[in-house]
Parts: C-alpha cells; sequence; structure tokens
C-alpha cells in the first residue's frame, strides 16, 4: 500500500538565503507592457535650453542670468553652456533619434532671451535663463515689473507656436529656484546676504526668496489667465505649473519630525487655495507678500495640470537648534533638517537624494491627491545620473523600471497621471556639475568633440523596445509597504517578528493556505537560557507571556 504524504512546502531557509530574503521581505514580481497605461498617456524625455541649445550668440540671442553666471568664473566646473548639446544646430539628428526610440513626446524649454520659431509637444516657457537685461533693469522676480514682461513673453509664445504646442507650462521647479537662487545665493542670479548665503554681492536672504515665490506665482497666474482668456478655445491646449518634488520620510515617528517634514510639503498650497498655509504666515510674519483679493482669485487653480520632477527621497527632521531671531531667511523658517540616509550628518539646505526609492513617488501622488484632490499630473522629469559616460547603462534602465512600475501603480491607485519623460533625452550641460560630473542621457553625447557626436546607450534601445514593441518589464517590489527607502536587499539584524507574520500571509493569499513549516529561525552550540525555556515550553506546559498581554501554552497551542 502506497503512504500519500501530504504536500508541504518547505521552506528551507538556510539552502536558499536568497529565497528566504524575498519572502520575509515580502518582494514579488511586478510585470508590466506600454498596453499597460491608459491610452491616452504619453511616454517622453526633456531636454532644456540652456543646457541643451549652446549657440548663445547666435541669430539674435541675447545674454541670460545663467550666461553671467558661468562666464563669471563662479560656476564649480568653470565651464559654461556656449554650446553644451549643441542641440541648436544639431536638431535635427536629435528628432531622427527620438522617431527611432518612439518617444511619443517631448519635453523642452524655451529660451526667453532667444525666442526662435507624430511627437507631443510640451514647452516649459522659464527654467531658471531670465534675461540678464531684465535683471539689470529692475531685479528681475524681485521686482513686480515682472507679472507683466513675463506676461508679454508669454503672449508670444502662445501666438507664434500655439498652434502646433498643446501643453504648456509656465515655470519649472520655482520652489528649488527661491532657496537656490535668492536665499543661498548658489545659482543664478547668485543673490543672498550675510550670514545665510555665500560669495554673493547682492541680496537679502530674508525677503527675496519671498519677493521671488509671490512673483513667480503671480506671473504665472497672470500667463494662464491670458492663454484661458485669448488662447484655448482656438488652440485646444492645456497650461500648468512645474514643482520639485521628493518625498519626505519623518527622520523619526515624534510630533515635531512629522510637521517638518509637513512643512516641506506645502508648495502647491497657494495654486490650490490662493494663499499661503498658515505654518508658511507664522513663520514668515511681515516679510511674506500678502495676495489681494484680485490677486488670489487669479492664483486659485490657475492651472489645467501640475507637472513633478522627481528623483528621489530624503528623511527629514525638527531643526530643533532653529530660535527666533529679528533676522532670519527662508532655510531657518522651514526649520527642517534634510538626510538622504538615516546614517547621514543632517543639514538644512534642501539636497536632491541619490536614493533609489519608487515608492516615494506612489506616496507623493497620493499625497496630493489626499490634500488637494486628484489633480491631473505629468512626470516631467525622473532620470538616473551617473558619472561615467557608458554606453551599457544597466543602473539607469533598472532605475527608470521601477519609478515606471511605480507610475503605474499609481495610477491603478487612483492618481491621475497623464504622462512620463524620463531626464534626459540626451546628455546636457548640467547645471551643478557642468560636461563631466553626470551624464543622464538615453543618447550619450561627446562633449570633447566639435560635432558633439550622438551615440545611443543601451537604456535608449530598452526604451524603445517597451515604447514600439511592448516589451515586458520586470521589477520585484516589496509588498509589505515598509516605509522607507533602502538601497539594497540584505539580510537584517531587526528583530521583526511581524515579518514573519506579513510572509505567512502573503503566501496565503497569493498561493492559498499551503502547509508551511518553519525549518530555521535561530541565531547559532552550546545550550543557552533559550534552550531551557523552550524545554519548560515543550515538556512542563510552562506559560509564555507576550507584550501584547496574551498568554500560552503548549497545551492550548495544541488545541489551536
Amino acid at each position: 500500500m502506497e503512504i500519500r504524504r501530504p504536500l508541504h512546502l518547505l521552506l528551507v531557509f538556510l539552502s536558499s538565503p536568497w529565497l528566504l530574503l524575498l519572502l520575509l521581505q515580502g518582494v514579488s514580481s511586478l510585470q508590466f507592457t506600454r498596453d499597460d497605461f491608459p491610452y491616452d498617456f504619453a511616454f517622453g524625455a526633456g531636454t532644456s535650453a540652456y543646457q541643451y541649445e549652446g549657440a548663445a550668440a547666435e541669430d539674435g540671442r541675447t545674454p541670460s542670468i545663467w550666461d553671467t553666471y558661468t562666464h563669471s568664473g563662479r560656476h564649480p566646473e568653470d565651464e559654461t553652456g556656449d554650446v553644451a548639446s549643441d542641440g541648436y544646430h544639431k536638431y535635427k539628428e536629435d528628432v531622427k533619434l527620438m522617431s527611432e526610440i518612439g518617444l511619443e513626446a517631448y519635453r523642452f524649454t524655451i529660451s526667453w532671451s532667444r525666442l526662435i520659431p507624430s511627437i507631443q509637444i510640451h514647452v516649459v516657457m522659464y527654467h531658471m535663463d531670465l534675461p540678464q537685461s531684465l535683471q539689470d533693469e529692475y531685479g528681475g522676480w524681485i521686482s513686480p515689473k515682472i507679472v507683466d514682461d513675463f506676461t508679454a513673453y508669454a503672449d508670444v509664445c502662445f501666438r507664434e507656436f500655439g498652434d502646433r504646442v498643446a501643453y504648456w507650462t509656465t515655470v519649472l521647479e520655482p520652489n528649488a529656484m527661491a532657496q537656490a537662487g535668492y536665499d543661498m545665493g548658489i545659482l543664478p542670479p547668485n543673490r543672498c546676504s550675510y550670514p545665510f548665503g555665500s560669495n554673493c554681492t547682492a541680496g537679502n536672504s530674508s525677503v527675496e526668496p519671498y519677493l521671488f515665490i509671490h512673483h513667480n506665482l503671480l506671473a504665472h497666474a497672470s500667463a494662464v489667465r491670458l492663454y484661458r482668456e485669448k488662447y484655448k478655445v482656438a488652440q485646444k491646449g492645456i497650461i500648468g505649473i512645474n514643482i520639485y518634488s521628493m518625498w519626505f520620510y519623518p527622520f523619526t515617528d515624534s510630533a515635531e519630525d512629522i510637521g517638518a517634514t509637513e512643512r516641506a510639503k506645502k508648495i502647491l498650497h497657494p495654486l490650490v487655495f490662493g494663499d499661503y498655509p498658515d505654518t508658511m504666515k507664522k513663520a514668515a510674519g511681515s516679510r511674506l507678500p500678502i495676495f489681494s483679493n484680485h490677486e488670489s482669485e487669479m492664483v486659485t487653480n490657475s492651472f489645467d495640470f501640475i507637472g513633478l520632477n522627481h528623483y528621489s527621497s530624503v528623511y527629514t527632521s525638527n531643526n530643533n537648534n532653529v530660535v527666533k531671531a529679528p533676522l532670519q531667511d527662508l532655510t531657518a523658517d522651514v526649520a527642517t533638517l534634510f538626510r538622504v540616509t538615516k546614517n547621514d550628518t543632517p543639514t538644512p539646505v534642501f539636497v536632491p537624494g541619490t536614493i533609489v526609492d519608487p515608492r516615494g513617488l506612489e506616496h507623493a501622488l497620493k499625497y496630493i491627491r489626499e490634500k488637494y484632490g486628484n489633480l491631473p499630473f505629468y512626470i516631467q522629469e525622473n532620470g538616473s545620473g551617473s558619472s561615467s559616460e557608458t554606453l551599457d547603462d544597466v543602473e539607469r534602465i533598472n532605475y527608470l523600471a521601477k519609478y515606471i512600475a511605480a507610475t503605474l501603480k499609481a495610477i491603478r491607485s487612483g492618481a491621475n497621471v497623464k504622462g512620463y519623460s524620463m531626464w534626459s533625452f540626451v546628455d546636457l550641460y548640467e547645471l551643478f556639475g557642468g560636461y563631466s560630473t553626470w551624464h543622464f542621457g538615453l543618447v550619450a553625447v561627446d562633449f570633447d568633440s566639435e560635432q558633439r557626436r550622438r551615440q545611443p546607450r543601451r537604456s535608449a534601445s530598452w526604451y524603445s523596445e517597451f515604447l514600439k514593441n511592448n516589451s515586458v518589464i520586470r521589477v520585484e517590489e516589496d509588498v509589505t509597504k515598509n516605509d522607507t527607502p533602502s538601497t539594497e536587499l540584505s539580510p537584517g539584524t531587526t528583530v521583526d517578528p511581524q515579518g514573519l507574520e506579513h510572509a505567512l500571509e502573503y503566501i496565503r493569499e497569493n498561493y492559498g493556505n499551503l502547509p508551511l513549516y518553519i525549518q530555521e529561525n535561530e541565531r547559532r552550540r552550546q545550550p543557552r537560557r533559550s534552550a531551557s525555556w523552550y524545554s519548560d515550553f515543550l515538556k512542563n506546559n510552562a506559560v509564555i507571556r507576550v507584550e501584547d498581554g496574551s498568554s500560552l501554552s503548549a497545551a492550548a497551542h495544541a488545541q489551536l
């Protein structure tokens, strides 16, 4: 007679440590294709005028504040964007490459100081390159005069290009520009004041960041009103604004750190409600400009979509060292410290992170949906830079796959995401690193050659296969939904019994209620106190009590 043994799934952890890690950390495989995204969703790539075009003095272009900055010798790499990627002369070759890759959208910026006359075109009207003449004449963005001048500039853009452009973004990353350009002074127009910034010859770090934000919002809203009243019916386009987005994890569960995290997330508040958040009013006081009733009405809901530039996540904590003083800057007002990892030294400076954390993008979209409603979004920048010029950019492929997967998961959870553009289409002149420090492009550019020779990387082929041939992308995801980012999957030392519960629950829900044996769970051979404790439990029916107040004996367990 054949003895039929029950079918057991044996969790032989020692013989398969990788399987153990996958199970205990709840990692599963998510696979998807281009067809899994909504029919009107557009995948693309992006560039930016000063970083891409070159031809700095051709065809009537006048200097911008970036030309002044780089030619002053202040740039860390002492390099300029005079030639950049030479997109001004290579655009036909680049359009051909876009078509070959299969891009469905292309996000680029128009240079205000140039204004030159089958792919969805997304145009950004302003990305840090203010005409130097306006900076010299009245201080640029710190003057209310900028509102009328920007509106006039937008009018020219709409009139000249509106028949071919259906997606307009007024300003790129104003939240980042306020601190970098007007508080710390590390980017053009390099305005700051002692003791807050460094190497600035003019500025006021206490006041000017708020003037920049205020006039930027008014200029944006004025351009949107102009488009809606004068052009939208005929051109049938949409218009929005872009923000630099990071996800902020509280460093601890304390109310102070959670409060710091919330303060860092308030950038959309005036665009939705027509006024600054109370936390900002309290911190800045009289230094924060006030919206008139007319201005508030104009700013409220002054967008058809929000563009997000999202790369990574950081930890935030309350800055307990901030002491209210007569003179404070924007950084002190926010009173928040940032860390890229938990082991880093905290800094009050808003620093882009390097942690690959696609769940942070999901969190950001969910947070905005819950706080401000289900706004339409375009992911306008998301990418991975490398100091290497290699064409075999596997790390970039892995990064993009994870963030595209996160975008799909956010859509499936209800987020109204309309498009995704990776950064960047070709290697560019990077604002912080020049030509040699970081390379983000699907297409490599040889900056040492006068011809700026292009060569598609492996990521270009991978992206093309996804877009044109509907190839399958597979990524591993952490189904336990741990809300902190990690850089790698590795055995831990944390005592986490809930992790075992999660693993067992996950297996039951996804594969049925299989019989399981826990065959290893110990630390390594000499009998310890735990051996005596375990013996009492098994042989003498000793009672075990745990912190949740319950108790259990071996006899009771047998009855279960």
